[in-house]
């Protein structure tokens, strides 16, 4: 039987970050309401990191506080946190699901957050000191898994060194990142391998896929044969890293469930809704967002009108 999977949404966060039309929060809230009824029970809606440096968050804290209680619906509505102030932030706002990121790269760890793997290790312990008893679900992104626009190759150990920083922290899922789209299926099945022998079931393994080189989809399904069962993705393709240059769009939520709905799984989604998010989104952004299946039914829904 093939695996049920599950998608995490990451469009309100990941996806909105490199924009420079700042959304009003009540579009936001609007864009996170249709993605739940879409179906998506996985979403990251946004991000507590300084507004100076992201300007797109301005309003996490306003966002988070509209959907308080929601978790009680059997969703997970995720809040990213880069420091002990930006935890503090989104635990007084009402956070109960919070993901963690650092860099497996040292070169990129420095761009992104101005700090070495060590530092930024440091922080992250105390990070999830502070909040573990007051969250239900802790998560960990390890960012350029499969490759660094500045140094090149990441070795597998520098990947596994955060893993097992992440398990001693008590993150219960890690999500591997490939930030700029470097990674190549082979090299999917590889990593996820000798991570999955280094966390042995300790904690559940995510991928998070950029689609720069056009790979994004094959190193989905890579994974999925690797066993991997969590996938990230948003709405539209949107995304992209402001710290590594050359950073395009995720895999975009629409396209990941036409593929595993084309292998005989049901993702639990509403094509029909999840068109009406990217049309929305694609409008408050003024232009056409780079999914595949933006405007177009999915051949998966043709097949089922000729049974």
């Amino acid at each position: 039987m093939r695996k049920k999977i599950e998608i995490w949404e990451v469009g309100p966060r990941d996806g909105l970050q490199n924009e420079l039309d700042l959304l009003e929060t009540s579009a936001k809230i609007e864009l996170i309401a249709k993605l739940l009824k879409a179906g998506l029970k996985n979403i990251e809606i946004t991000s507590f990191v300084n507004p100076k440096m992201v300007p797109q968050f301005y309003d996490a804290e306003d966002v988070l506080k509209h959907f308080k209680g929601f978790e009680d619906q059997g969703v997970v509505l995720s809040s990213l946190v880069p420091n002990v102030t930006g935890a503090k932030r989104a635990i007084e706002s009402g956070a109960r699901a919070v993901s963690v990121f650092m860099s497996a790269s040292e070169a990129h760890n420095r761009a992104n957050v101005n700090m070495s793997i060590e530092d930024s290790l440091t922080q992250l312990g105390v990070v999830s000191r502070s909040i573990q008893e007051q969250i239900d679900f802790f998560r960990g992104y390890i960012v350029t898994t499969f490759g660094c626009p500045y140094q090149g190759e990441v070795p597998i150990e520098s990947v596994l060194n955060v893993c097992r920083a992440y398990l001693e922290m008590g993150v219960q899922e890690i999500s591997l990142g490939d930030t700029t789209g470097m990674a190549n299926p082979e090299q999917v099945k590889k990593v996820i391998e000798s991570v999955q022998r280094e966390i042995d079931g300790k904690a559940r393994l995510a991928v998070h896929f950029h689609d720069t080189r056009g790979l994004g989809l094959a190193n989905a399904y890579a994974a999925y044969e690797s066993g991997i069962t969590v996938f990230d993705a948003s709405i539209g393709g949107l995304g992209g890293c402001p710290f590594a240059p050359g950073a395009t769009g995720n895999i975009a939520t629409e396209d990941l469930a036409h593929m595993f709905e084309l292998f005989g799984i049901d993702t639990g989604l509403d094509f029909d809704i999840l068109r009406e998010a990217n049309d929305y989104l694609g409008t408050l952004l003024h232009k056409k967002l780079p999914a595949a299946l933006g405007k177009t039914d999915p051949v998966w829904k043709f097949r089922k009108s000729l049974s």
